[in-house]
């Protein structure tokens, strides 16, 4: 019996023995939190001249070595960087060893133990590898010898690279490793799996003999194993074979539900496993279709992107897996389901985290403006398609960038590539696409009208500074729904690729206004159109600017998912009681609970019931959350349910005995009411300053009407009973009245009224403040970042407190900004050096300028991202401006970034003062 188990054991015995994987060596870091020191020799700039250490991975500027160059320079820096690594080697009878390079910048010279392991490598961002076996020592020490040039001796690949509109930089900036395999095995493989479970698995086995047999088995990502396994005999005379398979009813892979699995496959023969690998992939089905639109696994799809540069402002295009996996949340968290990589491959595990994560991506050859020649683009065609050939989430090739095509190069893709993706020439018409950067609002309605290819601006809304980004996408995002053939758009930029200079002590530099065109900044700090986009870009779509108290708790929806019930999510509604402005703190009172919505399929439209108690009316404001399958909120809508004026009529008034006095000299006119003092020059009827006890208030120079030029025409004050009237009115443009009411035991109030004449940047009153004795503001109103007239959407009603800062967006990174607009402002308490004061506004739908942002150091000349603002610092506006982006001026960008358009109304307001009885 003992005798049979054995003889029933060794056969397993002997098949698991003999099974191998390919053992992976680092000989570097892994990214740069994890890197190892090399020896390192610099030729020119800083720290040039000697032997000393460099982390690998790494790019030697960031380390203080060489010389820093933006792509726009001039003249670049031609250092070299030489690297030596000294690293053990074990025996290697019946194995191949292969040196991989992951990247390194930009020709690259390998040696090892002084004798050359292969041609020049040239071309910055792609993997490269050498069979190094015979060059080994076993048993011993072997010296690796890396010499890496900063400039290319091709020059086609400097101008495609090293000339671009990004950071230029050097070394070795990925992972280098030894790659170890048995004789036979196998090279590569290449999956086509499709939505309707057919599957196609090219293998590239090297050095097989006609006994061997390739065998795949598809597993689950658990293990476990879906369906047979299936195999082929090994065919001597072709080193790509192909293995075919169908699958029942596998879960699909998409952005919104990334279902993966894997291959595992094998070079066998009788006795054993020589070698095996195992590749993830997914199910899922791509069609562009010509006068149509972009479908994944049958269902039309609307890319919502962005583009990505690797960046870090530390260490540069050297990364690790926490930052790819912090950008690709970013997206998600702004409901992006697309990526494009600009301009060049990504870290092959960004790639990795977009396929269990899910994200639409365009993957890229390097071409920025200018491509590369024939002998080195068809090579890194090559490379780049057969590193990335098996990630589901790659929808598209990029053969470079904005003219920087060389089409001989066109069909090369599909060389490596079973799926046959698209190939598409970003920024221009090519394939059945259009991708046109930067159009105008007028080219997005003409291409919805006329426009014959799928229709998808592989860059758009760029996001210089504050400006665009969420700024006008509300126009854009409604046209590219109605486009017939629309598949989208993306973003540029995700991030402001302001790296640290470690030549200059450390300052953050953008390459003037180059690189600040990010979404978020350098660390990923999330500006306001984080939040505009999270909004527009949310697959529930709802609809209600306002409520009132005929609100029913039913809300219209609509199901903007791909494959994605609306029942799936969860929705949650919440009912807040806000502080009053004379109480400590922000914290809102919150009465909580769920909502039921209705299955709705994708693309459906239907009501969400919020069930909401009967006492929802005594709440400040309504809160509504959308939360994904994953159990992540999608969107949060907020809308007040109190007027602006009822909140205002709810501030406690004072007892006084106290009797309203005025006194008059011929400059200036004092009224005294509880205890405070109010000056008025009449000259100009403004008040010119609120004097409480001994401290003065130095509010001043108002109400002036916002951009108009007036004069004076008459100034009054006079008793009316317990009150006391002081009024203004002033002659020119706008017609400006003011007048202040002064009662004992109430608020001051001011009433105004104005009729302006034609388009205006802004509309309203302000008063004068100064900067240097403002320390913060707290508001009950839209925030907590301010807004443009095109970019309202995304924040939330509710109290917020700011700290003064003087933070300029993409420059400096004190978020959000203190200086700007602030939408749906109720009442705002002005917090200062001298006494705190509180502005209370009736009115609803009134904007509170606060200050002017500060001039951005490489502000672009035109002003397309410097929108108007007020002479007065504290203004109180019935209109803001808006912004525009790099390329284009606001007016550029559609219906709400137009001026205000007045048409000689009366705007009439109402602003009450509390300076603290």
């Amino acid at each position: 019996m003992i005798k049979r188990l054995i003889s029933l054991l060794l056969p397993l015995i002997s098949f698991v023995g003999f099974s191998q994987e390919t053992t992976k060596t680092y000989l570097s870091g892994t990214d740069k939190d994890h890197t190892k020191q090399w020896d390192f020799y610099c030729t020119a700039g800083r720290k040039s001249g000697i032997w000393t250490k460099i982390p690998v991975p790494s790019n030697w500027e960031l380390q203080g070595f060489g010389s820093y160059n933006y792509g726009h320079d001039k003249v670049k820096a031609s250092e070299q960087g030489i690297y030596r690594y000294e690293f053990p080697m074990g025996k290697i009878i019946g194995k191949k060893v292969f040196l991989v390079f992951e990247g390194a910048m930009t020709d690259t010279k390998v040696s090892i133990n002084g004798k050359l392991a292969g041609d020049l490598h040239q071309g910055g961002f792609y993997r490269f590898k050498y069979d190094i076996t015979t060059l080994l020592k076993p048993d011993q020490k072997n010296l690796l010898e890396v010499t890496v040039d900063k400039v290319s001796a091709n020059a086609s690949i400097n101008k495609a690279e090293r000339t671009s509109d990004f950071w230029i930089f050097g070394g070795i900036f990925r992972p280098v490793y030894l790659e170890t395999v048995p004789n036979k095995f196998i090279e590569r493989v290449a999956v086509n799996a499709k939505a309707d479970g057919t599957f196609q698995l090219d293998v590239y086995g090297q050095n097989l003999d006609a006994d061997d047999i390739l065998e795949a088995q598809v597993k689950k990502l658990t293990g476990e194993n879906v369906g047979k396994a299936f195999a082929v005999k090994a065919n001597l005379e072709n080193g790509m074979q192909t293995l075919k398979a169908t699958f029942s009813n596998p879960l699909l892979w998409s952005s919104e539900f990334p279902n993966l699995y894997q291959v595992v496959v094998r070079i066998k023969n009788k006795q054993k496993i020589i070698h095996q690998v195992k590749q993830k992939f997914g199910f899922r089905t791509l069609e562009l279709r010509n006068g149509d639109g972009f479908y994944v696994n049958g269902s039309k799809m609307i890319l919502k992107g962005v583009n990505r540069h690797s960046f870090w402002p530390e260490s540069g295009r050297t990364l690790s897996r926490e930052v790819h996996l912090m950008d690709v949340r970013l997206m998600k968290e702004m409901n992006m389901n697309a990526v494009r990589m600009s301009h060049y491959p990504p870290d092959a595990e960004f790639l990795d985290i977009c396929d269990s994560l899910g994200l639409y991506v365009i993957n890229e050859l390097t071409g920025w403006q200018a491509k590369y020649d024939n002998t080195i683009g068809h090579r890194l065609v090559k490379e780049l398609v057969i590193r990335d050939v098996n990630h589901p989430s790659i929808i598209f090739w990029a053969n470079g960038n904005e003219g920087g095509f060389n089409t001989d190069l066109d069909n090369d893709y599909a060389l490596y590539d079973p799926q046959k993706r698209t190939v598409i020439h970003p920024w221009e018409k090519f394939n059945g696409t259009d991708t046109k950067h930067y159009p105008d609002y007028n080219y997005m309605v003409k291409a919805a009208t006329s426009g014959q290819e799928v229709f998808f601006p592989t860059e758009f809304m760029h996001a210089l500074y504050d400006g665009g980004a969420g700024a006008a996408l509300d126009d854009f995002w409604n046209q590219m729904l109605i486009h017939p053939h629309g598949a989208g758009g993306f973003i540029w930029a995700l991030v402001d690729e302001n790296v640290i200079r470690t030549d200059k002590n450390g300052i953050y530099d953008g390459d003037g206004n180059h690189a600040p065109d990010g979404i978020v900044g350098p660390h990923r700090e999330k500006e306001a159109s984080f939040y505009t986009i999270k909004e527009i870009w949310s697959p529930v779509f709802v609809d209600l600017p306002k409520i009132d108290r005929d609100f029913n708790g039913k809300i219209a929806v609509e199901n903007r998912f791909n494959f994605t019930d609306l029942d799936q999510c969860t929705f949650k509604w919440k009912l807040l009681s806000f502080p009053q402005a004379n109480t400590a703190g922000t914290k809102a009172i919150v009465n909580t609970s769920g909502a039921t919505v209705y299955k709705l399929k994708p693309g459906a439209k239907g009501t969400l019931d919020l069930a909401l108690p009967k006492s929802w009316t005594q709440s400040d404001a309504l809160y509504l959350t959308a939360y994904g399958t994953d159990k992540k909120e999608i969107f949060t809508w907020s809308w007040p349910i109190k007027t602006a004026r009822l909140i205002a009529e709810k501030r406690e008034t004072t007892l006084s005995n106290s009797v309203v006095k005025a006194e008059e000299t011929n400059q200036s006119l004092l009224i005294k009411q509880d205890g405070m003092s109010y000056y008025f020059e009449k000259a100009t009827g403004y008040l010119e300053k609120v004097v409480k006890g001994n401290t003065i208030i130095s509010l001043s120079k108002g109400p002036v009407l916002a951009g108009v030029n007036t004069e004076l025409k008459n100034f009054s004050h006079k008793a009316e009973g317990a009150k006391y009237i002081v009024e203004s009115d002033y002659q020119g443009a706008g017609n400006l009245h003011a007048k202040w009411t002064f009662e004992t035991g109430k608020l001051v109030k001011l009433e105004y009224q104005f009729n302006q004449q034609g388009d205006a940047d802004f509309m309203g009153i302000t008063f004068n403040y100064p900067e240097d004795k403002i320390t913060g503001i707290k508001y009950l109103g839209r925030g907590p970042y301010r807004v443009w007239k095109n970019r309202l959407k995304g924040q939330q009603f509710g109290v917020w407190h700011k700290d003064y800062n003087n933070s300029i967006t993409g420059e400096t990174w004190g978020y959000p900004e203190f200086k700007g607009y602030h939408a749906e402002v109720n009442w705002v308490t002005v917090e200062n050096k001298e006494a705190s004061f509180t502005v209370y506004i009736p009115d609803q739908d009134t904007y509170l300028q606060m200050f002017r942002p500060a001039r951005e150091a490489a502000a672009l000349s035109n002003n397309n991202v410097e929108p108007a603002f007020p002479e007065g610092n504290i203004g109180f506006l019935k209109g803001i401006s808006a912004i525009g982006t790099k390329f284009q001026s606001a007016l550029l960008l559609g219906p709400q970034s137009q001026k205000n358009k007045t048409d000689g109304k009366t705007f009439k307001g109402t602003l009450l003062f509390d300076f603290g009885k």
